[in-house]
């Protein structure tokens, strides 16, 4: 097929994590890159660990992060069903022509048996299965029906070496011998994934297969798999392969979708875009330049060619895809970053509209500081909070609110009831001339109080700008709360 076909194929098991999600984002790319198509399917046959709100959470992934899909769930296309639980009767089918045509065989090797042979031949008795079964008679498998034993279904794996060339890594081969013959299905024909997950593949057409490196092991079972689902008139045979680098966390252990950190939701939740956060996943083995590290997403498919990704393990730096993100919010337009600002306002216990005149105002002067949308509601809370509701964080007020800033403060009330007009202007020349010459202070031991008393907090929008946003009435009465405040520190 000229075609590029690629898939992503997640179980419904858990909240999606940030490697899946990478992997999602390279498949996307390819065949975005290639005018293919990108087919989304549910692999969802574990009864016992999918779950209907981990699938419902994949989907509000792919959608949150803008990954559409060409076909898949919710969209349909020529080769669903798109989820695994039902295409039963495809695998029930398939698993059928490869037994008649002789390419999977009955076993009934114990586990226990097999030890034994490998004992009793001298060798590592946990070597696995040895292809004992492969050519029993008829009135040896009646035998063992008889006495109760219920079969698997294994492949009869080549006897040769098998070899491939990866995207990535290059030329592979598994000698002929180090993969025996694996199972397929149970004996009540309940298929198992190492048969659904390559059967589904051929069935819809996929040219390329781009995972994760630790299934790289299992790439010599697919292919055989895949020459014989051809032998039988299913696919077109092996696909071109890419395994992706690990997607590590701190020490350099793999980050499971176990790991908190690597809960994709949780960089959603904290105020990550998607365009920061996939740029950010993008770099997990891969770069559009050595000199460039923030870009969009039209820019990665322009320019992603998977032959170009990295094969060394790849670490999830938090520092970094903070950075990134902040670079992607500094380019947003104001109006938009003020729209995107109004839910994580909402997580402070704070209701605006995204046109309301004083978060327009008051964005800008956070947008430039901030890595993460919750860092600029937190900043921005203040603005918005009833008087009653406005409190001091315990932190800032123990550093900067003691015994000392009674005096800072009291100075700047007496030097803000003489300004005339309420600007940012003439609030810096009042504060100016009442804290650093007035009182002979540094700047930073002069502001230090007054930010933490109109803001609550050490870290804040321009402190100005703020005070005029906040407007006189409500600046003053702050003000004069604090030195209350203060002046009951010891």
């Amino acid at each position: 097929m000229s075609t590029v076909r690629v898939r992503f194929c997640p179980s419904p098991t858990g909240t999606p994590h940030v490697g899946l999600i990478r992997t999602a984002l390279f498949n996307w790319a390819h065949a975005r890159h290639h005018q293919g198509a990108f087919v989304f399917r549910i692999e969802d046959t574990d009864a016992q660990r999918d779950s209907v709100e981990s699938y419902e959470a994949i989907l509000d992934a792919l959608r949150w992060l803008g990954l559409d899909w060409d076909e898949g769930p919710e969209k349909g296309g020529p080769h669903g069903p798109y989820r695994q639980s039902e295409r039963r009767d495809l695998y029930r089918d398939a698993l059928g022509r490869l037994v008649q045509a002789g390419e999977v065989y009955e076993s009934y090797s114990s586990a226990e048996e097999i030890e034994a042979r490998h004992r009793a031949a001298g060798r590592d008795p946990k070597l696995g299965y040895d292809n004992a079964d492969r050519d029993l008679t008829e009135e040896q498998k009646q035998a063992f029906r008889a006495e109760g034993r219920k079969p698997v279904y294994r492949l009869r794996m080549p006897d040769r070496d098998i070899t491939f060339t990866d995207l990535i890594r290059g030329e592979i081969t598994f000698k002929r011998g180090q993969v025996p013959d694996f199972v397929l299905a149970r004996g009540d024909g309940t298929p198992l994934y190492p048969l659904t997950n390559p059967l589904d593949d051929a069935l819809m057409d996929v040219t390329h297969v781009l995972r994760g490196e630790d299934l790289l092991s299992s790439t010599p079972r697919q292919i055989a798999l895949l020459e014989a689902l051809q032998r039988v008139g299913i696919g077109n045979g092996p696909f071109v392969y890419a395994h992706l680098p690990l997607v590590t966390g701190e020490g350099n252990r793999k980050l499971s979708k176990r790991d908190p950190e690597s809960n994709l939701f949780h960089y959603r939740d904290r105020g990550f875009v998607p365009e920061g956060l996939l740029n950010y996943l993008a770099l997990l083995g891969w770069s559009i330049a050595d000199d460039r590290d923030v870009f969009s997403l039209d820019e990665m498919v322009a320019a992603f060619d998977v032959s170009r990704v990295s094969s060394n393990t790849a670490r999830f730096d938090l520092k970094k895809a903070e950075a990134i993100n902040a670079a992607h919010l500094r380019a947003l337009e104001p109006a938009d970053f003020a729209r995107r600002l109004v839910p994580y306002l909402a997580a402070e216990g704070v209701t605006v509209s995204a046109d309301d005149p004083v978060l327009t105002a008051a964005a800008p002067l956070v947008q430039e500081r901030s890595q993460v949308l919750s860092d600029a509601a937190r900043m921005l809370k203040f603005l918005f909070v009833a008087e009653e509701d406005f409190e001091l964080d315990p932190d800032a007020a123990g550093k900067t609110l003691g015994p000392d800033a009674d005096e800072v403060l009291t100075a700047a009330v007496k030097g803000l009831e003489q300004v005339d007009g309420w600007t940012a202007a003439a609030i810096e020349e009042s504060l100016k001339a009442s804290l650093v010459e007035g009182l002979g202070l540094k700047p930073r031991k002069a502001f230090g109080p007054v930010r933490v008393a109109i803001s609550g907090r050490t870290v804040s929008p321009p402190l100005y700008e703020s005070m005029e946003l906040l407007g006189r009435d409500r600046s003053m009465r702050r003000l004069g709360g604090a030195v209350q405040g203060a002046e009951g520190v010891v």
